[in-house]
């Protein structure tokens, strides 16, 4: 049986029972650690989690801050950070421990195979929307910001070919759930940057962005899938306005009645 890596699994995780396990069982034979930072759970994660894992409490305000403390508690230096509803394949598995074993790489990006229920997105930008998830901690850190924080790389970032599988959404009524707490977040995100975001502006990135998606990067190839996805994208736009304008005009009748 082949040694365990030298290589932490972090897990981001709030109620997450119906989906964690599996995660847990795809690095837990060959992880040298895997640690779950749990948001407060109401559910079972944190008796799943317990089976395989080490389990972290510590609610989630920030997500760049709290990313960046939980990769902080690993032991070792190379860090895999996967979300809840992710597992790794046994052909990433091997990629991995063949590629950290000499790199001098600060970290890779893997390819995301991305599915609503059970039809995988091929297209719309969705595959293989490789994101950076392997990396050594201490080159790497995430914008303290609270939605879509970027990531900040010491040194070069290779690229994985092999697949994190993403059980993104169950159906589109989840996918839809997740635009609305998305956009209150972005809404919040503009006002704390002091952003300035003007009507014209949303109608232009809206119409951009359906374009973008359904044409030039063909989502139409996935049919109703591809159409909502790229209709989703777009109205990301109109309601994080929407909701921006909500807030100031709060403010402002607030600063009214002072």
């Amino acid at each position: 049986m082949a040694q365990n890596l030298p290589l932490t699994v972090v897990i981001i995780a709030k109620n997450e029972e119906a989906n964690i396990e599996e995660g847990l069982k795809s690095v837990y034979n060959w992880a040298d650690e895997i640690i779950v930072v749990d948001d407060l759970s109401a559910d079972k994660t944190v008796e799943i989690s317990k089976k395989y894992a080490k389990v972290l409490t510590r609610k989630m305000v920030n997500e760049g801050i709290h990313r960046n403390w939980a990769y902080a508690q690993a032991k070792n230096n190379w860090v895999l950070s996967l979300d809840a509803d992710e597992k790794v394949t046994p052909e990433l598995q091997e990629e991995i421990r063949q590629e950290i074993a000499s790199t001098a790489n600060a970290a890779f990006d893997i390819p995301l195979k991305t599915f609503i229920g059970s039809y995988w997105v091929k297209h719309g930008g969705w595959y293989p929307a490789s994101k950076v998830r392997i990396f050594r901690k201490d080159k790497f850190k995430y914008e303290e910001v609270q939605v879509h924080p970027r990531v900040f790389i010491d040194g070069i970032c290779g690229h994985l070919k092999k697949d994190i599988i993403h059980k993104g959404y169950p159906d589109f009524e989840h996918l839809l759930a997740s635009l609305n707490r998305q956009t209150t977040l972005e809404a919040q995100k503009w006002i704390d940057t002091k952003r300035k975001y003007t009507c014209g502006h949303m109608l232009w990135r809206a119409a951009d962005r359906f374009f973008r998606k359904y044409v030039r990067k063909a989502a139409w190839k996935d049919g109703l899938y591809g159409f909502m996805i790229a209709y989703c994208d777009s109205l990301y736009q109109f309601l994080s306005y929407v909701k921006y304008r909500e807030i100031i005009n709060r403010k402002k009748i607030i600063q009214d009645k002072v």
